[in-house]
């Protein structure tokens, strides 16, 4: 296999999950009937622009299905991210009802509905219909293709090019990441800025972050390999942020490489930038030491949780799981966690209650089983968003339950 960026051959092994389903394809009663396909889920390192990605098995079709079941905005943390985001950029970016926001992987209208309540005109590009239907359902404008650069010159050729492109989370979900990457040089206006928010790898690798690691996620990045991407694709990255979302991520905020004086360049964004690359060069990310020992860590949370999950098998404490997230699909599918060890996981999504988790086959349902079975101990499968769902979900404490997390070690709480 070669690089997907800048096809070097690939041969630094960073992580070996053996095989699993798509972690977003949720089983229907039917689908337990049927056999389900699973992928090699293994991760390589290119040692001459460090991207870090997952070996080519599945095409992005069939990942990104019209059933696609993750909805953003379940998440309450994750809407007030959003809304806070768009505040910034209006003030930043002085948006007005003259502007043009255009968000890329748009879901179903979680961070668009802000932009369209300021008055600001916007559009998503969505290529999930179950998730563009969502959106519509708000009255936000859903383009439901794929993005690369023949849509952003055909949405261009038609004046709608944009102030401000959005794009968060979906800069790992690409596996053309460079014909990715050159629609938003298209797409943007000469003066415009594109924001992409994605999970850091380093805080991935300090924080034994593994289970991030799915089929829908063709690349792990980091500000150096980033920064190389986008400069062969037409963009400069002028800034960046670090974000506590999803256990430590970045928000990069580049612009065309053709603009001149661009209003949003600035000494303070460099110093920035130029701070996040020499934290990456001092943890080591430019040698293949730094990637030597991630495999260790993901086997030894493994173990953690097994021995945990069979101790409380043995004692006869009660176990459930809440989050049926796709982080948790690769934990549960690595550990081979099955029903027996673990007989449901709560979630308040409708579109997975009912149906089973990929792999595992573990049945997903609503927060009513949870109160209605008052398990002693609650594992919280999406860790990122411990702290809400634990205020969420509270009410266990009044049984005598107790939150578990086994990312990056385990915890009982």
């Amino acid at each position: 296999m070669k690089c997907r960026h800048c096809g070097s051959p690939l041969q630094l092994p960073f992580l070996d999950l053996g095989s699993a389903p798509p972690s977003n394809a949720y089983l229907s009663e039917a689908a337990l009937r049927a056999p389900e396909t699973w992928f090699p889920l293994r991760l390589l390192v290119c040692e001459t622009c460090w991207l870090v990605q997952t070996e080519d098995h599945a095409g992005r079709e069939a990942l990104f299905t019209d059933d696609y079941a993750y909805f953003s905005s379940f998440s309450s943390s994750w809407l007030a991210h959003a809304q806070a985001y768009v505040q910034a950029m209006r003030e930043r970016l002085a948006l007005t009802p003259a502007s043009r926001v255009v968000e890329v992987a748009s879901n179903d209208g979680y961070l668009l509905q802000y932009v369209q309540a300021a008055g600001i005109p916007c559009y998503g590009v969505e290529p999930t219909a179950s998730t563009a239907a969502a959106a519509r359902a708000r009255g936000i404008d859903v383009v439901e293709r794929f993005f690369g650069v023949a849509l952003a010159e055909e949405l261009a050729a038609a004046g709608r090019q944009a102030d401000l492109m959005a794009a968060n989370n979906v800069l790992a979900h690409v596996p053309d990441i460079n014909d990715f990457v050159g629609g938003f040089t298209r797409l943007l206006k000469p003066h415009g800025v594109a924001t992409f928010e994605f999970p850091h790898l380093l805080r991935m690798v300090q924080g034994c972050q593994f289970d991030t690691a799915y089929h829908e996620h063709y690349s792990y990045l980091s500000l150096t390999a980033v920064q190389r991407l986008f400069a062969a694709n037409g963009l400069v990255v002028i800034d960046v942020q670090e974000l506590p979302t999803h256990g430590g991520s970045l928000r990069v905020f580049a612009a065309r490489a053709d603009a001149v004086d661009h209003p949003q360049a600035c000494p303070e964004g460099t110093a920035r930038v130029q701070q996040v690359l020499a934290h990456e060069a001092a943890a080591g990310m430019r040698s293949a030491d730094f990637y030597s020992d991630f495999q260790a860590q993901a086997i030894r949370v493994k173990r953690e949780l097994l021995t945990f999950l069979l101790q409380c098998q043995a004692d006869g404490v009660t176990v459930g799981a809440y989050g049926a997230a796709a982080k948790g699909n690769t934990l549960l599918n690595f550990a081979g966690v099955r029903p027996d060890l673990l007989p449901y996981v709560v979630d308040k999504n409708p579109a997975k209650q009912g149906q089973s988790l990929p792999g595992s086959r573990i049945p997903v349902v609503g927060e009513a089983h949870l109160r209605a079975q008052r398990p002693q101990r609650v594992l919280i499968l999406p860790w990122n968003l411990r702290d809400e769902i634990s205020v969420q979900l509270d009410e266990i404490r009044g049984w005598g339950g107790q939150f578990v997390t086994a990312v990056p070690r385990l915890e009982i709480w």
